[in-house]
């Protein structure tokens, strides 16, 4: 396992400000981020009854009260623009108390690591931020969307960030705050919740698999999802949570 696996990125970054300040700083290119709160596998329930939530591989506050979600994924369904629109908003909706204004809204930041370029345009960062269209002028509402192409391998900051989140090994590592989580999760203390993070990575790599199966088998059969999975003997305790995923 590598950074770029949630499992292993949100165990090393939780509670980890300094390394969430390097990652931060060299992904948004602002060296006065000073990171006070970092929270790994963060749940966010919807608010409406049968809404979908969210679990956030990052989320972490700043000194100035900013918002940043760090996502990584290996695929680019994963990264969908418009989960980066839901993402911002599920943040921006916990920002407000009741009476506060509008405009004591803070800035979000969405941040997604891909394994891959999925814009195909090679450049190492993707920053999106709205603006009028009728005339050359930002529209600063506060919510800003990033991607990081994780094929980028320059010999720069942002190279040696996506070479770091690469490695298998700590020792490989440029940086020494992402390495000491590493090491400490794959060959010392954590290893024991790294290695329940392995199963549970199994586990859903076994789920997906399922699901695949099941929406092959819904298209190339015209079957439902019912006919799939009795093809598929799967179990009544399993097919409520599979249909879920579907």
């Amino acid at each position: 396992m590598s950074l770029f696996d949630d499992d292993l990125m949100s165990m090393v970054f939780d509670g980890n400000i300094e390394a969430t300040e390097l990652l931060l700083k060299i992904i948004l290119r602002k060296d006065d981020i000073q990171v006070i709160s970092v929270v790994g596998q963060r749940e966010l329930q919807s608010p409406i009854v049968g809404g979908r939530d969210i679990r956030l591989d990052i989320l972490a506050k700043d000194s100035t009260g900013k918002h940043y979600n760090v996502e990584v994924q290996k695929k680019p369904k994963g990264a969908h623009i418009r989960r980066a629109r839901f993402n911002s908003s599920m943040m921006d909706s916990r920002m407000l108390k009741a009476g506060q204004d509008f405009s004591e809204l803070q800035d979000s930041y969405m941040v997604f690591i891909t394994q891959t370029d999925i814009f195909g345009h090679g450049i190492p960062i993707y920053t999106i931020n709205r603006h009028f269209e009728e005339i050359d002028e930002a529209f600063d509402d506060g919510s800003h969307i990033v991607y990081v192409n994780g094929n980028y391998n320059g010999d720069d900051t942002v190279g040696r960030l996506i070479h770091d989140f690469g490695c298998k090994e700590a020792k490989d590592m440029y940086y020494p705050e992402l390495a000491k989580g590493v090491k400490h999760f794959k060959e010392e203390g954590g290893r024991e919740r790294m290695c329940e993070a392995v199963e549970k990575y199994a586990d859903r790599k076994m789920l997906d698999k399922q699901i695949e199966l099941i929406k092959n088998l819904m298209d190339s059969m015209k079957w439902s999802a019912e006919q799939a999975m009795t093809a598929m003997k799967v179990s009544d305790a399993d097919r409520a949570m599979l249909l879920e995923k579907l």
